[in-house]
């Protein structure tokens, strides 16, 4: 990072001591889902906030609503930054827990529009998209190349493997019998759209092998030859891609959806949570995550600092991001339960 933008992120920061600067308190307590998620986060964001600003991050895991909730509820917040997706930013809003985010506070104008909320700061964007074996549609030969080819047994036969979630399978599902991208959550709006996409998922089902449940499945799945083709998400395809396993990503259709950092309600290091959330949505520091886990940036600005033999692999990059849909988030939080019932039916009829 160079020294302009340095001093714009943490202006009034000069002291290099967090406890000798009124503005920074002397740590900040940050809870995301461990795993190899949060070992990004820390290496792309919060080991160079901590050396930046000599504010010491302590970490936990496990920001479930539910521990959010008791913990303003009851005035024992102790938890600052927490993640989650679009639909844990607006189940966490609607209770009140998280802080609103303001201009004021943190700058979003260089982030996508269309990503922006005001109950938290963009950290990433990611995909559900879908790979298949090379090993059974090797290059030269026909390979799938849209979700209705993923649903094409005929032309492309073999086994495939789907998520144990109706979240992007529905999606899908609409995409494979003809319908638009834009279109998709327009006819996801009416009981009949809903039919139609649980229909064409139920006449699948006889290809499906394995309802995976647990992301690292599908690269697995496709590299042992149990399946030919599978969703997932596209961060753990990509690590089975550079493993070495014999899989190919399609972006055509993709769902991408966006991660962000809220500040709780609360939080005793409120200053610091707010200084960290600049550093993170900078372009600069955006363009980090990338090494540690095929994430795209949420800011245009990003893209000057990632080679751009890199892009292809990225869910938000020009051309990845305008063969994908986002996820509607407000009509999943209306509609979620009786999706999730509805496609537990299935899968176990």
């Amino acid at each position: 990072m160079n020294r302009t933008v340095k001093a714009a992120i943490f202006a009034g920061m000069a002291a290099v001591g967090a406890t000798s600067s009124p503005a920074l308190a002397a740590e900040m307590v940050f809870v995301s889902w461990g795993g190899a998620y949060q070992d990004a986060i820390r290496a792309a964001w919060l080991d160079p906030f901590k050396a930046e600003t000599g504010v010491s991050v302590l970490e936990e895991t496990g920001p479930e609503t539910a521990k959010i909730k008791a913990m303003v509820e009851t005035g024992t917040v102790t938890w600052d930054v927490v993640t989650d997706g679009g639909l844990g930013v607006a189940r966490g809003a609607a209770e009140g827990l998280f802080e609103e985010i303001t201009p004021e506070m943190v700058d979003q104008s260089h982030v996508y529009p269309e990503i922006i909320n005001k109950h938290g700061v963009p950290s990433e964007i990611f995909s559900t998209n879908f790979a298949f074996s090379t090993a059974a549609f090797p290059d030269g030969g026909p390979q799938p190349a849209s979700w209705a080819d993923f649903w094409d047994v005929e032309k492309f036969p073999g086994k495939r493997a789907l998520y144990g979630g109706p979240n992007t399978v529905l999606e899908a599902a609409l995409m494979a019998d003809g319908v638009a991208a834009a279109d998709v959550y327009s006819v996801l709006a009416t009981p009949e759209g809903q039919d139609r996409a649980f229909g064409k998922i139920e006449a699948l089902k006889p290809h499906i092998a394995v309802w995976w449940t647990k992301g690292a499945q599908p690269a697995q799945l496709l590299g042992s030859g149990e399946v030919v083709m599978s969703n997932g998400w596209n961060g753990r395809i990509e690590a089975g891609i550079k493993e070495g396993l014999p899989i190919k990503a399609v972006w055509n259709g993709a769902v991408a959806e966006v991660g962000y950092f809220m500040i709780v309600k609360g939080a005793k290091n409120r200053d610091t949570a707010i200084a960290f959330l600049k550093h993170a949505v900078s372009p600069e520091a955006q363009a980090e995550f990338h090494k540690y886990v095929a994430y795209g940036p949420v800011t245009p600005g990003a893209w000057d600092f990632i080679p751009q033999e890199e892009w292809a692999r990225l869910p938000s990059s020009p051309e990845n991001l305008a063969q994908s849909l986002f996820l509607n988030v407000d009509w999943w939080l209306a509609n979620e339960p009786a999706m999730i019932e509805r496609y537990n039916t299935l899968m176990q009829q």
